[in-house]
């Protein structure tokens, strides 16, 4: 009896509006300007931060265009920093890896960070992460990251116990926009313009 006293006292939602919410309000929203010179892709990137603090920064990228492409260079010319960043490294199917050094100037400091990144989640609670691309135009893409965690209805039942006889659960969703980027591409013309050869006659 006492367990199911404990349950019963557990903090659930009491309105649909909790167990499930959508927001369509980003914490983060990215201007991206991107160039494409001979095999490389020069980019400025403006991103503003409004949770959990309003932030901005301001980053000069740049990145080979081959598919097999290894790294990524990044410098944020208000921080001063530098760094060198591997691309996401698959180690399962939705586990990645990604690691890079960087200096910063103004710290006068040098140092190694990883990061290990998923679109699942746990702890009873299922994740998706996502990033769904829109091209408006050649050269005007919008790129969305969204979330959502959820956890699935279910319907449980007991007979002979101190658990009810019948009982629901309805299920929880939280999603939200969490990213809108802007992206505009300036392509190396030497690669839209097909070659033409010519042959005598």
């Amino acid at each position: 009896m006492e367990a199911g006293n404990a349950g019963s006292n557990e903090e659930v939602p009491t309105s649909w509006e909790e167990l499930y919410n959508i927001n369509l309000i980003p914490t983060e929203v990215f201007l991206k300007f991107r160039k494409e010179i001979q095999g490389y892709r020069v980019g400025v990137n403006l991103e503003l931060y409004n949770a959990p603090m309003n932030d901005y920064h301001a980053k000069l990228v740049l990145k080979p265009l081959a598919y097999e492409r290894r790294w990524k260079f990044i410098y944020e010319p208000l921080h001063q920093d530098v760094q060198l960043v591997s691309k996401k490294i698959p180690i399962t199917k939705f586990l990645n890896l990604q690691v890079g050094v960087g200096h910063n100037f103004q710290l006068h400091a040098t140092g190694w960070k990883w990061k290990l990144t998923t679109c699942l989640g746990g702890d009873g609670v299922s994740r998706i992460r996502n990033k769904t691309s829109l091209g408006l135009s050649p050269g005007v893409d919008f790129r969305f990251g969204w979330r959502a965690d959820y956890v699935l209805p279910e319907i449980t039942g007991a007979l002979g116990t101190d658990a009810p006889l019948f009982n629901m659960n309805s299920g929880r969703l939280q999603a939200s926009l969490d990213r809108i980027e802007a992206i505009f591409t300036n392509y190396d013309t030497t690669q839209l313009i097909p070659e033409i050869h010519s042959q005598p006659d």
